[in-house]
């Protein structure tokens, strides 16, 4: 059986509330279904929301499908994975990122914003 991911999906037509009004930090992974690097790092975005569960909201969003929010936010490459804290973009990171990377960005704000 297969397993859920621990991450949310989100369009144009969610993202704000998904993301901007979220009461939690939100890390977004931009990906499409076509994009191997982005299906690359599938499982270690999936283990870093199980380990940070309750503590930032894991949102991905097809690109394909949320184009207008991607381009809003300047996303030219995929994957790209973007923090925002109180809908604002706090750190990003584009391209293929090993979890050591994208779990030093989360522990780094974790540590600078302890509330």
């Amino acid at each position: 059986m297969e397993e859920l991911s621990p991450s949310v999906n989100a369009s144009d037509r969610t993202f704000d509330t998904v993301v901007i009004k979220s009461d939690l930090p939100v890390l977004v992974d931009f990906w499409a279904p076509w994009c191997n690097p982005c299906h690359a790092i599938d499982r270690e975005v999936d283990e870093l929301a199980k380990k940070y569960a309750g503590k930032i909201k894991f949102v991905k969003i097809n690109v394909d499908e949320g184009q207008r929010t991607a381009m809003s936010l300047g996303v030219i490459n995929i994957p790209t994975i973007m923090l925002f804290n109180r809908g604002k973009l706090v750190n990003s990171q584009v391209g293929i990122q090993p979890k050591d990377i994208l779990n030093d960005m989360i522990n780094r704000w974790l540590c600078e914003n302890p509330n």
